[in-house]
Order: structure tokens, then sequence, then C-alpha cells
């Protein structure tokens, strides 16, 4: 019998052979040829990258009885997906290498962990079933829980990881039990077939809202948003800064992949239930993500704060997708959450980016005051802090801006004013602290003189990191064309 492997599943098994052939080649590599297991890394990205590309057929393709879609959403998903972790191994190079075998990032354990988690993420973006969702999930989530605790010798990671492992068990509880009742209430766990059991009159509607229930509980979790965010703050603060960079880059894609594939493909006719739970998350993690944020002296603490309140005001396309009632606005609405989920992810590797460089052998740069006079050290790269501080803030002409724009138009398409209105003055709040590390860089007087030694291959990526921040906000319309249309091809399928 002839096996024959569509083409679409291509991407998931060259990255799993890879990862193998990766941690069996590094086992008989010395420390000073960890660069191989690194390029190795690398290599397998960018072929994933050609594969999912060739994998693209401009529709839908439903795989292994219906439990695997390969559509345009996720293939985009998926490509984001490979920049980020690619980018992340670039800027954590010099990282580990200052830091050595003792902390653990050195061997190809932080590699393949991290290629383990982004296979996860892979099997979660294109997930057509709740069960190869839930996989995917803990696929990324052990590999993550590893990873924060990398640094054996550190204390603070080693709690750190404890935190979001027993919170992480608890999330996973909890959509677990939201997925039996949804499985009790339809008899399937294929999401095409729940959303017409769904919708039907014979479903149990008072198990179906208890499943919800328990599902957004667990989605929150992996988003990070109140009042599931206790984890969030100790774990970005307690990893090894290129895991914090692992943590709050690529999962927020596949977060936002599982929100629409559950919630929108699956539960959409339930959507005045999940519709309310959504808009007070979305309230509640705008409000304390950005006013908690104020208080923060440690950077990373501060971005994790940061990443609750963006998550929140990411929901908002959600809302609006819902409530518009029209298809054209609806796809608009939902491509606009997913436009402001790559601006995040974007923005974030460039942000971390500018900490890792910062950071060296014995000594980590964690605290706004170590950005003190970056200005004087290192006029590009203040410049292109700025360019991030102030896409996160929403500041035009960047990025950032053009993403809150377009959720926000969403918003207010779908009616809701006053969610437009409070989402403007927490982002208000929220320019506060962004600016406050702007005021530093250029106003204060550095703490540290001593010159910034970086990789080119670093300080290059990063420059280009940056400067596609400015370029997207100033011609933003091919990749929000791009994330409309996969948007409409996902909801036609």
């Amino acid at each position: 019998m002839n096996l024959i492997i569509p083409p679409s599943l291509y991407p998931e098994i060259f990255l799993l052979l890879s990862i193998c052939a990766i941690l069996l080649i590094d086992m008989f590599l010395g420390d000073a040829k960890r660069n191989i297991t690194y390029a190795l890394s690398l290599l397998a990205l960018g072929v994933c990258g050609v594969l999912t590309i060739n994998a693209t057929t401009g529709t839908s393709v439903y795989l292994s009885n219906n439990m695997f879609v390969s559509d345009a959403m996720s293939n985009l998903l998926k490509m984001f997906s490979y920049i980020a972790v690619g980018v992340t191994f670039i800027y954590g190079r010099q990282y580990a290498t200052d830091r050595g075998m003792t902390s653990g990032l050195l061997g190809g354990e932080f590699y393949t962990l991290a290629l383990f988690a982004l296979l996860g993420q892979m099997i979660m973006i294109s997930g057509n079933n709740l069960l190869i969702i839930y996989l995917g999930l803990e696929l990324m989530s052990l590999a993550l829980y590893a990873l924060v605790a990398l640094r054996r010798d550190n204390n603070v990671s080693t709690e750190a990881a404890m935190k979001y492992f027993v919170l992480g068990a608890l999330a996973s509880g909890f959509l677990l039990y939201g997925i039996s009742m949804l499985y009790g209430a339809t008899g399937t766990l294929n999401l095409n077939e729940m959303s017409k059991m769904a919708a039907s009159v014979t479903a149990n509607k008072t198990i179906l809202v208890f499943g919800i229930v328990f599902l957004v509980a667990g989605l929150a979790f992996k988003l990070g948003v109140v009042p599931f965010h206790m984890w969030v703050p100790d774990v970005y603060q307690g990893s090894p800064t290129v895991v914090t960079l692992l943590l709050g880059g690529a999962p927020k894609l596949a977060a936002f992949a599982i929100t629409y594939r559950l919630l929108v493909e699956g539960l959409f006719s339930l959507a005045v239930d999940w519709q309310q739970m959504l808009m007070v998350l979305a309230v509640m993690s705008m409000a304390v993500g950005n006013i908690t944020a104020i208080a923060q002296t440690n950077l990373k603490r501060m971005l994790a704060y940061s990443t609750i309140s963006q998550m929140g005001f990411m929901l908002l396309g959600f809302l609006s997708g819902v409530s518009n009632g029209n298809a054209d606005l609806a796809a608009e609405a939902y491509s606009a959450s997913m436009f402001y989920t790559i601006t995040y992810v974007m923005t974030t590797l460039g942000t971390f980016g500018i900490i890792l460089m910062l950071s060296r052998a014995g000594f980590e740069a964690e605290n706004i005051a170590d950005l003190k006079g970056l200005n004087k050290r290192s006029k590009w790269f203040a410049f292109i802090m700025l360019l991030l501080m102030f896409s996160l803030a929403g500041i035009p002409p960047l990025m950032g801006f053009y993403a809150k724009l377009s959720v926000l138009s969403s918003v207010v398409a779908a009616g809701q004013i006053w969610l437009a209105v409070a989402a403007v003055l927490f982002s208000l709040i929220g320019a506060f602290y962004y600016l406050r590390i702007v005021k530093v860089m250029y106003f204060d007087e550095p703490v540290d003189t001593s010159p910034i030694a970086a990789h080119m291959d670093l300080k290059l990526v990063l420059s280009v990191n940056g400067l596609a921040v400015l370029a997207m906000g100033l011609m933003p319309g091919s990749l929000l064309r791009s994330c409309v249309d996969a948007v409409k091809s996902a909801l036609a399928s």
C-alpha cells in the first residue's frame, strides 16, 4: 500500500524529523561547535517556510479525517511564527554564549525545546479538532515549562517555572473540562460538525454554555488576560530573557488562532454567551495591565503588564466581529485582531532584542534604569527602541498606531462606542510608561558607559526589525489585506 502524504503536512513532518536530527547531532558536538546547532535550527525554520509557501493553494484543505486544516490563515500565522522563533534564535545566540553551559542555554536542548514548542504552535494553528488542538497546546506548554526552568542554577527561574507549571496545569484542566462538556452536548470533537450541532435545536444549551465558560477560562490563561494573568509578570521576570522572548512571541499567534478556531468557527452560534465574557476580559485586562505597568521598575515585568493590556485590546476585534452582523465587516474585525497580534509580536521581538543586546556576561539589563542614557551610548539603537515604544503606545505613523486604529474602527462599526472610548482612555494611560522609556534613554545620564558589544547578525536583524515596524506603519495595506483575505478564506470554509 502506497502512503501518500499531502504537501500541507510537510512542514510539521519535516520539523519533527529536523528536531530529532538536531538533537542527535548536538550530542556529538563540543561547546566550541554549538554554532552548528544554531545554524541547523535556522535552516530547519527556513525549509519549513519554503514548504509552507509551496503548500499554499488558496483554498482550505482538510486532512486526517478533517482534524487538520491548511488554509490561508494558518499558513500566514505559521510564516510569522517561523520568523518570530528564528529572530529569537538570532537575538539570543550571544546571550546564550555569554552564559555558557552552566545556564543550560548554550546546549542543544534550548534549540530543540524551542522547536518542539513551535511544532505545538503549528498544530494549534491548523487544528480543526478539539483533541488535536489540545495536544498541540500541551506540546507547546510542556516545552515552554522546561525552557523557563532551563537555568537550573537560578532560584528565581525555578520558582517562575513552578508557578507557570502549576497554573498551566490548572488552565489545562479548565480547557479539558470545557472540551468534555462540549463533546457531551454535541457528540463530536470536530469543529465543523460542532458548529452545526451547536446551532441545532437538539443540542443541550445549558451544557454548551457551561462548556464555553471553562473553554474561555482556559483560553484566557494562554492569552494572559485578567483575571488569569497571575503567571505573566512572574514568569516574564524569572525566565532567562531569551526564553521570555519565546513566551511573548510566537505563542501569541497560536493563542489567537485557537481562540478564532474554537469561538468563531466552532461556537459562533453561541456568540451572545462568549461575547459578554470576552468583553469583561478585555476591559479588565486593559485596565489592570496599563495601570499596574506604571508602578513597575523592572523592564521585563513592565512589558509583562503591557502584554496583558495588549491582549485585552486584541480581544476587542472578536467582540466587534460578533456585533457587526455583516459578513464583510465581521471579516475585517477578525482580521484587525489578527493584524494587531502580528504587530504586537513584531514589536515585542525588537523590544526584547534591545534588552538582549544590552545584557552581557554577569549582567542582565532587566531594569528601566539600565536604559539610562542609551542615546549617548548608541544613537541608532536608541532610535530603534524609540520606534518600538512609540509603536506599542500607538503613536503615528508606526505599525502599532494602524493596528490600534483598525481594531477601534471595527469596534465603532459594531456600535460599541463606549468600548472604543474606554480603549482609547486606557491606551493614553499606557502611553505614559512607554514614553517614560524614551525619556530615560534620551534625557537621563548613562549609568553604564561601556561600549555596546554585539554580533553583527544581531545588530542587522534588530535594525531591520525596528525599520519594519516603521515601514509597515507607513504602508500597512499589504499585510492588512493578507489578514483580511486569510480570515475571509477561513470564514468561507
